[in-house]
Order: C-alpha cells, then structure tokens, then sequence
C-alpha cells in the first residue's frame, strides 16, 4: 500500500537547505524568503544544518529562539522543517578548547580548527557536546507541529588516524577475532614477516605504516564505517532521548566508497541523497542520467521499496565543479523528476538562497544575490514546485523491483586493493553500471544491492565480478538459482573470502563452481586499446554472431555447463566465453570476459523476456528515451523521459492516460528536449 514518508505531509515535498543563522541581522531577507517559497511551491526545509555556532556561540549557551521563530513562521506558512542536527560543522571554540575532537590524518598530523567534516567520532568529548546539544534542541522543537523529520549531521564521511581511534580500532579486532592468532590467519601475516605478537602492536594503515597486508586495510575500512554508523546511532539515541521519536535520515553522497551505506539500513527511517551530476558536460547526458538512476535505485535499495528522499541538488549549477555549466532548458525538471520517478518523494535543493561570502557564494541557488523572483533559475523551481504538488497520487507509491544488480561496497575496496590482474583500471563500478543500464533501458525496475542483501522476490540476479564472497552470499546464490532464479556472473568472481583470502580448490568458490557449472583456471588482462571477441554458438539468446571483448579475459572450463559463445582469438581461441547451467529450478549464466553494450542489450533483453521480469514495456524507445515506472495502489505511473537535446518521437503500443491532464494518450508520442511525460496504466 502507499505510505507517505511524512503523515504531517501527504504530499511531494519541495524545498531546501535554509541557512536563516546567516541573515539574522536581516530581518527584511528573513520576511521576503518566506514569500518566495510561497510563490516556488516550497512546502519543506531542511533547516539548521551548519548552525552549531549560533545555536551554541558559548559552551553550554543555548540560542535556539531563533530557530523556534524561524519553524513557527515557516509553519504558519505552510512550509514544514526537515530539523538537522548541526554536527557537520563543529564552532571554533570546540575545536580549540578540545583538541582531541580534531582529526588526525593518515600522515598523523592533527587538523587545524577550521573547515569542516573535521571532527573524530571516536572523541568522548564530541560525542559529549553532541549529545547534550541534540537532546536539547529535541527537547525544545522535536515535537513541534511543523517539524516532521531529523536531518542528522551532513554528508557523514572521512577517516581518522588519532591514538583513540587507533585503539578503538584494536578494540574492534579483539571483538571481531578474539586472539591474535586468528587475526595473523586471516590477515595472512606471515607474508613480509608482519606477523602480530598482541593486538597492542596493530596500527591503522597510517601513510608511512603499512598498507601491503589487505586484511588490515579492508579492516579498517570496515572500522571506518563501523565507527561512523555507531556515532549515527548515538546522534539518534540523543534525540530520541530529547522526546522526539520523528522519523530520521542521513544524506548520502553518490557512489562514495568511504562508507559501506547499508550498514546504516537499520539506523535510517528513510534514506536520502546528495545528487550534483554534471550536465551538459564531458560525459553525454544519456549515460550521466543511467549514473544517476544507478545511484537512485541503490539509495532507494537500502530501506528496499520504500520512497526516500532528494536532499540536494542543484537548481543550476555547482561551483565546485571543474567547469561549472548551467542546466540547459528543461534538464532542471527532468532530472528532478527522474528522482520521484525512481523513489523519491521529495526534491530537495542546495541551497536556497545564495551566501554572501565564503566557499560556496557562487553555488547554484532558488533565490540568487539579485533576490528576484522573475529569474530562469526561479521559474525553473517553481515549475517543478507545482507540477509535484499535481502528483499525490504518486506520492508513497512504492518502487517494487523484480531484477537486482550486485554492487557491493566491501567487494569493490577489496579489487581495488588487489594488486592484480589489472592495475590501470578493473572498473568494477562500470562493469555493474553496464549490466544496469541494459536493464534502465528498457525500462525494468533494478535494485542496486549489496551482498547481505535479501534475494528473495527476485527473478533476475547480475553479480559482476564477485571478487570478494560475504555475507553468505555463495549460499544465497544457490538457494536463489535452485528456486528458480536467474543468475548473471562474470569473470574475476568467488575469488576470496570475506578476509581477502584465496579460495583453494576450484574457482569461483565456496561452492560457486557448481552452480555456473564451470572452472575458471586464469585470467588474462588487455591493455587499453587491446581486444579480443566472443562468437556466438548459434545460441538464440544472442542476436548478433560477434561481440567485443576487452580488459580482462578469464579462461574456464565446462563442468556441466552448456557453451553458448566462445573466444574468437589469441591462444585460447576456441574456448568458452559464455556459458549457462541449469542447477535446480534456474539458470546461471557465466559471462568470462568484459564485454560492451551491444552485447548487454542484446543479452539482457533476451533474459529479461526468458525469466518472466517485469518491466514499463512500451515498445522499441528511441534512443535516450527511458521509462521508469512506480507502482500505486491502483495504477502503475509510467515517467517516459527524453534525455536527448532535440526532439524525441515513438509509437505507444497501448492506450494509455496522462497522469497531470487526465486525458488520454495513444498513437505517436513526441517528447521535447529533456522533456518528460507521466502515464497512467490501470491495473
């Protein structure tokens, strides 16, 4: 059933990161903002996110009159408070008075006290300060009418090197391994002679320290993540003990690799995004949008169908990047639509108004240093503000997904540590982007997981270089595939355990082996440039008869497994490149090299009609032109969008009715430049 996120706002929100702390001294800016996001349909802020010096200008000294003020009106007003906890940005007298609570780098050199994200998570102090400070500002505004979310901190990230986060860190081993034998087996010390004799002697993986025994890299990683996603939970506990028991969130960013996110599934009540792709740019808008919907369907996939939530975006443009473009007409509202498209029941901006000063005076805003609301980048806003306010009955409609691609955070540190077999570029995050993309393109519904993920509901399961096995995900796999699932792997996949460790006996392991129903023996790397092919063996699954291969090129052999193309050149010519085997009540596919779209198009398309998946379907789309697809309790909502700067025409294989006008939809359909239509088809 649909559920909104917020039962205060049954509606899409619309809004921004509302810094008011910076124009205290403008009363008259304060009065004309809440006019302006009036006029801009903003109906939610996030507020306070950097705030921590003036809700504290003092140790011990609260201000938060303001701030009261501040979610009274926007209240009175209509407009509802995403309230943040303002540790992303710690005031100058902490950071001086306490030093420990600065971070050390990796070079074991202390921050200075500025900047921001500067802050140890492992300090007793900051974690003190936070939480008197959360619990009182949860006591003071957690209940209050218009305050419908906790925005805790922002954007969570970074490392720390300080002596107590290198002894929470041996701590952690002594949890996790119990004797430092264990920890030697499997860290495989004895390499190199860096055996441990206690647990006292382990240090983080310091610049100079050493970073050749993966174990302790990939441990610490994990300790970085544990470290974080623990402090999350003690900034949740504080507000939770403030009285508030409001549903809470944290902004992730991207396909940022310094924190596992799934970690935080049972910390969050809802996920959330920072989203700032670069338009119009050096990669062509087409495959920045299947990025973006990737990145979309992972955070979605974490609190798995549920909505969540654009936290920031830009309404124009960003002014860290290395050439700062402006959105061209119409891009503003399709890419923001793509999000609610994909989950997301709010499109949130960075920023609202535009700062004076500092780093980010020049980012893009709603409202610019003219303070006119007859700008492009204004309509643009406003323009998306009423079309979402049209959409409640999107709003709360889960995204229900019948395809997975694995895209594992923990595998995806360990091939990048691994020294081998390509050191230019193993490009797991494009391998699974590729494998998603076949699928975005024609409009099926993916979720984009990690290993400790639950496979069950799913018919079709890609699993791109598998490298490093977790979290049981050998014995999920067969139990998926025996039940009658449909399993992608490829090259370099079973190759380790979850410590890193090699498989003895037969590759891909734990048991992988049998249900692809081959041996991988070695695997064989191309310089850039380099290729090699895979011809079809007559195979109905593949259209075309030939198909490029490039960077790595694995040799196997069946073992039971049917061939369904083999290697085209080179020593091992002749040798299968593509197999399937039929183990229980599915099929599992073996793909031994790094292919190229034509064959993940024609391949997945193919798979997708053979394992019964779900999918938009309106036919053959030009090309740029994507449909996603939500489904409510009595329509499924089709978002058709154009991706291409010029016009994009098709034939619609149905009647179908416009979502916004009620009016029905057949024959050909024209789409304007980055232009975006909504279809409604009744269950």
């Amino acid at each position: 059933m649909q559920q909104p996120l917020f039962p205060a706002l049954p509606h899409m929100g619309h809004g921004a990161d509302y810094n008011p702390d910076q124009w205290l001294d403008r009363p008259d800016i304060l009065e004309q903002d809440i006019e302006l996001m009036k006029e801009s349909h903003v109906n939610c802020v996030s507020l306070g996110i950097f705030a921590w010096a003036a809700l504290e200008p003092q140790e011990g000294e609260y201000h938060f009159e303001w701030l009261e003020q501040m979610v009274n009106r926007l209240y009175q007003n209509g407009i509802y408070t995403l309230l943040a906890t303002p540790s992303g940005a710690i005031p100058i007298w902490l950071a001086r008075k306490y030093p420990e609570v600065r971070r050390v780098s990796r070079e074991k050199v202390r921050d200075e006290p500025h900047g921001r994200h500067n802050h140890c998570y492992t300090s007793p102090v900051y974690r003190e300060k936070v939480r008197l400070l959360n619990t009182a500002l949860s006591q003071r505004l957690g209940k209050h009418p218009g305050v419908i979310a906790w925005h805790i901190s922002n954007e969570y990230g970074g490392e720390c090197y300080c002596p107590l986060c290198a002894a929470a860190f041996r701590e952690w081993l002594k949890e996790k391994y119990g004797t430092i034998e264990k920890l030697n087996a499997a860290w495989w010390t004895s390499f190199w002679s860096r055996r441990y004799s206690s647990f006292e002697e382990v240090e983080p993986p310091y610049a100079q320290g050493e970073n050749c025994v993966h174990g302790l890299k990939l441990d610490w990683k994990r300790f970085v993540t544990r470290q974080t996603e623990d402090f999350a939970r003690h900034e949740k506990a504080a507000v939770r003990a403030g009285g508030s028991d409001l549903p809470v969130t944290i902004n992730m960013m991207t396909a940022y690799d310094g924190l596992n996110y799934f970690k935080f599934k049972d910390v969050v009540d809802f996920t959330s995004w920072d989203a700032y792709p670069c338009w119009h740019g050096e990669q062509d808008d087409v495959s920045l949008a299947q990025y973006t919907a990737f990145i979309h369907d992972g955070i979605r996939s974490i609190k798995r169908g549920q909505p969540f939530v654009l936290m920031e975006s830009t309404p124009s443009m960003t002014n860290w990047q290395r050439v700062s473009k402006l959105k061209r007409p119409g891009m503003h509202m399709l890419s923001s639509m793509q999000a609610v498209a994909h989950g997301a029941d709010s499109v949130q901006y960075f920023q609202w108004r535009k700062g004076r000063g500092s780093f980010e005076k020049l980012h893009g805003a709603v409202v610019s240093h003219d303070c006119r609301s007859d700008t492009r980048v204004f309509k643009d806003v406003a323009a998306v503000g009423r079309r979402l306010s049209g959409l409640d009955a999107v709003c709360g409609s889960p995204v229900k997904a019948q395809a997975a691609v694995i895209f594992d955070t923990e595998n995806r540190w360990a091939i990048d540590m691994a020294a081998g077999p390509r050191n230019c570029g193993k490009h797991y995050l494009e391998t699974c982007m590729q494998h998603h993309r076949a699928l975005w393109e024609m409009g099926v519904t993916t979720d984009v997981i990690d290993m400790e993920c639950d496979l069950t509901g799913y018919k079709l399961v890609a699993a791109p270089m598998l490298y490093l096995l977790r979290g049981g995900i050998a014995e999920k796999l067969r139990r998926f595939v025996s039940e009658g699932g449909t399993l992608v792997g490829t090259y370099w996949s079973g190759v380790t355990d979850e410590n890193d460790l090699c498989f003895l006996g037969d590759w891909p392991g734990d048991g992988l082996a049998s249900v692809y129903g081959i041996r991988a023996e070695e695997i064989d790397a191309l310089y850039d440039g380099e290729c090699n092919h895979m011809e079809s063996c007559g195979h109905a699954l593949l259209r075309h008869e030939r198909y490029k291969l490039t960077e790595l090129c694995e040799r196997i052999h069946p073992q039971g497994a049917q061939v369904l193309a083999r290697y085209a050149e080179d020593f091992y010519a002749g040798e299968p490149a593509l197999t399937v085997n039929r183990f229980g009540e599915g099929n599992a596919y073996y793909l031994a090299a790094k292919a190229g779209m034509k064959f993940y198009r024609d391949f997945y398309h193919a798979l997708v009609e053979q394992a019964g998946v779900d999918g938009a379907r309106l036919g053959e789309l030009p090309s740029g032109v994507v449909v996603s697809k939500r489904r409510g309790d009595e329509a499924d909502y089709l978002f058709v969008q154009n991706w291409n700067a010029t016009p994009a025409s098709f034939e619609l294989p149905e009647r179908l009715a416009d979502l916004e006008t009620g009016k029905p939809v057949h024959g050909e359909l024209t789409l304007e430049p980055y232009g975006f239509r909504i279809l409604c088809r009744k269950h």
